[in-house]
């Protein structure tokens, strides 16, 4: 039998008791002590060595990625590997895989706020963070996919003296529309969150120079019970907006494809197959990101192996359901009796690029497998090296299904073989170091994790003092726990 020490006990939280609830943050921490450990983040003078150097390997990358940019932009998209039946190459790719990495903040935000699940307090700031970074990397590639640069502000439906419109019956367009609504609520979501949070920074500064900038950033926030009412409601109202977008976005970047007529993309399992992608390769990302942060940053009492456990479940449960819509696409195929559209898929598997479609099924359904084991989803480096996976396998899936389905359509004369050239890959690589460039900017210098929401479920956020607190706007009432003469709760 294995022996479980002390300390292990005090640092697990994975373990089922009927009697009470697992605590969500652990060992002797109280309201003082998270304050001081996510405030000193952002307060010590300098920060470590190893973020200066992580910081300029993502500037160099950024750097990198705008060159390959203006390199585009003067000698024109023949230097991608696109060409002739595959019109579109890595740029599409990118932007899919971007989009579908920014997810998971808002569904952690907005989805598991509505259905009350308190253990994402712990994750949500950066989970945030990254949905907001994401939509930035991807972003960028739609806007220099289209060729003339100079002219992609046409996507835009502005009055003009031309009398040029965009064409509304495009699914490009409905991307404009999509994405940048879901940045815009994503944002407000992302800073609404951080007020609370900014206004202690604010009232922790030392130097006028901190003291004014956050104080501008929080609003004036005094933590009034006026401020608070109106704040919780605001938060719900923002996380009852965010959460159909969470759904609509990714179907209508799905509809890019789902709504042509080449075999591969003319299905209707698009819609639900991408959003269910984009959410497992979110939650991958963001467990990428939450591994060395909880252990790089000391913050392994505040995000959890029950935060670890929870996210490898829903990670599981998403790459369940991408494998079956693996499979229900072949059925369909089949099924449906159209032989284009079984030659396209049988093509994946077996065709000039069965190397990238296993690598894809590898990655994305059988690697999460591992997480049907509790130590799996309990030990870190199992699960950050699963997760990596999951993030190499969702790009692949991306570019399986944006590459086979135009290399080989209905006429074998216009059949060909895609190869991404130097410039495809210094930009896909940049966009990397833009997102961790931002990333590392945003872990210096705002709290990566949400005090304030991590206060609302410590046990010192009692009404009385054995009545465990609820969530914001679920407090305690007063007549759930009386005290008896002798001192006890009375249920």
């Amino acid at each position: 039998m294995t022996t479980v020490t002390a300390d292990d006990a005090r640092l697990d939280n994975t373990l089922e008791d009927p009697r009470q609830r697992a605590p969500l943050v652990l060992g002797d921490n109280d309201f003082t002590s998270v304050t001081e450990k996510v405030c000193g983040l952002v307060e010590r003078p300098r920060p470590p060595r190893a973020w200066y150097i992580a910081f300029a390997v993502s500037v160099s990358l950024t750097g990198v990625m705008f060159a390959m940019i203006g390199y585009l932009i003067f000698t024109g998209v023949g230097v991608w590997g696109v060409n002739n039946p595959v019109g579109w190459g890595w740029a599409i790719v990118n932007f899919v895989f971007w989009v579908g990495i920014g997810h998971a903040g808002t569904l952690i935000s907005a989805i598991l706020f509505l259905f009350r699940q308190k253990w994402r307090t712990s994750i949500n700031r950066f989970a945030e963070a990254m949905t907001i970074f994401a939509v930035v990397c991807a972003g960028v590639f739609p806007g220099i996919h289209v060729g003339r640069v100079w002219v992609a502000y046409w996507m835009a439906p502005y009055p003009n003296q031309m009398e040029m419109w965009p064409n509304f019956r495009s699914p490009l367009l409905w991307d404009v529309f999509a994405v940048s609504t879901y940045a815009l609520v994503s944002t407000l979501f992302w800073y609404m969150g951080m007020i609370p949070d900014l206004a202690t920074i604010r009232d922790r500064a030392r130097t006028r120079v901190r003291q004014v900038i956050y104080g501008l950033l929080a609003l004036g926030w005094r933590g009034s019970n006026r401020q608070w009412l109106r704040y919780e409601r605001a938060y719900l109202l923002l996380a009852a907006l965010a959460t159909p977008l969470v759904l609509s976005v990714h179907s209508v970047v799905s509809f890019d494809f789902a709504v042509s007529q080449l075999p591969g993309w003319h299905t209707t399992i698009f819609p639900p197959y991408f959003v269910a992608g984009a959410i497992f390769s979110g939650f991958a990302m963001v467990t990428t990101l939450a591994v060395p942060a909880r252990e790089f940053f000391g913050l392994k009492e505040i995000i959890t192996p029950r935060h670890l456990e929870n996210m490898a479940k829903i990670i599981l449960a998403t790459g369940s359901m991408v494998g079956y819509s693996y499979s229900i696409e072949f059925f369909i195929a089949w099924y449906g009796g159209n032989a284009y559209e079984k030659y396209a898929f049988v093509s994946r598997a077996l065709g000039p690029y069965a190397w990238a479609y296993w690598t894809m099924v590898t990655c994305n359904v059988l690697a999460p497998q591992l997480f049907w084991f509790k130590r799996c989803r309990t030990t870190p480096w199992i699960l950050m090296a699963v997760c990596i996976l999951v993030n190499i396998g969702m790009w692949f899936e991306r570019f399986v299904i944006t590459v086979t389905s135009l290399s080989a359509d209905f006429l074998p004369s216009s059949w060909g073989y895609y190869s991404p050239t130097f410039v495809d890959v210094l930009t896909f690589v940049g966009s990397f170091g833009l997102f961790f460039t931002l990333f590392l900017l945003f872990v210096r210098y705002v709290p990566m994790v949400a005090m304030a929401e991590v206060k609302s479920v410590m046990r010192e956020s009692t009404v009385e003092a054995h009545a465990l607190g609820d969530y914001w706007g679920d407090m305690p009432h007063p007549e759930r726990h009386r005290k008896t003469p002798g001192g006890e709760v009375k249920p």
